[in-house]
């Protein structure tokens, strides 16, 4: 017997989503969104689906098993979507330090340290080139997607990766010092998640493209609106304008308090938002100021997915439901993505609960 019994029929119809994606009315059901999950063997295991990895795989057996295990995992949760994409773009950077909790081992930034700290050595750096790409994951889906499933691609983001080369403390002084250094970053940076999301949007399993870049805090934006308008918010529009060329939804995650910017990031055109904390913007208030222009994702805050009882959490997807749910535009997930941290029973009771509602 699995240790959670789900009651999930699971029925994947991108569409479903997709119409959320587009305010398009209210679907025939609620449609589930999460950035990612780091919890996924753990909750196959719970749900009666445990299982192993091949013995000394090749590369190719250990993409299939790997594979197979994420659409497993999303189509037994009733998702309409899986996160897989090309392999190979990124931006390197220094190694970062790393520490061992009980949920394993992770890494974190220093505001100090940086990959690029001049000219010099934004000339020395080595630009990924984009011919070397993988994007067979994509040409390798169609015939592996339960029917009505689509993919949704992800990528790291402009601001994000421009402060995780500079560093966030040089970065601040470089916008005063040298200034053309940070907008040839900006460039740089940009223009090839541009190439990327255009490539990404033209395969026909893809059904949207999302980017995660993180702009702020609690309070405020991690820089000055007027930096993120000069430097980032153009080459936001670009990307948004690669995807809607091939006819597909974009979708920004990033955390924070991006108040002062909610009208810049919906002119750029993004299809929807994800990411929102109680303590910033609950989602429902972000439904009822923002949810006429632009699709809210998730918002079950990561603090209350952690701390609440199984049957609280039950009663919050409830009212999470009643009160984001009604006209559509809104798919429920958590607050920010699914941490190792996050109690496998209390996640299940979430999607549970959810699963089957309008």
């Amino acid at each position: 017997m699995p240790a959670f019994p789900l009651h999930i029929e699971p029925s994947p119809d991108f569409a479903r989503f997709e119409r959320v994606l587009r305010r398009d009315g209210e679907p025939d059901r609620v449609p589930f969104f999460e950035l990612f999950s780091n919890i996924q063997e753990p909750i196959l295991a719970a749900i009666g689906r445990a299982d192993t990895p091949p013995a000394n795989p090749t590369p190719q057996e250990w993409w299939r098993w790997h594979t197979d295990r994420h659409i497993e995992y999303q189509h037994a949760l009733g998702y309409d979507y899986v996160n897989i994409g090309p392999t190979g773009f990124g931006f390197p950077q220094k190694e970062r330090p790393t520490a061992a909790t009980k949920e394993g081992v992770r890494s974190w930034y220093l505001a100090d340290t940086h990959t690029i700290g001049s000219r010099e050595d934004f000339d020395a750096y080595a630009w990924p080139p984009m011919d070397t790409i993988d994007y067979s994951p994509l040409e390798n889906l169609s015939g592996r997607l339960p029917t009505g499933m689509k993919t949704i691609p992800l990528s790291s983001g402009v601001l994000e990766n421009v402060m995780w080369l500079l560093g966030y403390e040089p970065f601040s002084i470089l916008l005063f010092e040298d200034p053309e250094l940070v907008r040839d970053m900006f460039d740089a940076v940009g223009s090839r998640i541009v190439e990327f999301f255009d490539r990404c949007a033209s395969y026909d399993v893809v059904g949207a493209v999302c980017m995660g870049d993180d702009m702020g805090f609690n309070t405020q934006t991690m820089v000055a609106p007027d930096v993120l308008r000069e430097y980032c918010f153009p080459w936001h529009k670009r990307l948004v304008d690669a995807a809607h060329r091939h006819g597909k939804p974009a979708i920004l995650h990033s955390c924070g308090n991006l108040d002062e910017v909610m009208d810049d990031l919906i002119a750029c055109g993004w299809d929807a938002k994800h990411s929102y904390e109680d303590a910033v913007t609950p989602v429902w208030e972000a439904k009822e100021r923002w949810g006429d222009r632009i699709a809210v994702l998730g918002g079950f805050d990561m603090d209350k997915v952690c701390r609440y009882t199984p049957e609280q959490v039950r009663t919050h997807t409830r009212t999470l439901i009643e009160r984001c749910a009604p006209g559509g535009g809104w798919a429920l997930g958590t607050g920010n993505s699914v941490a190792n941290y996050v109690p496998v029973e209390n996640f299940l009771t979430m999607l549970d609960e959810g699963f089957g509602r309008v």
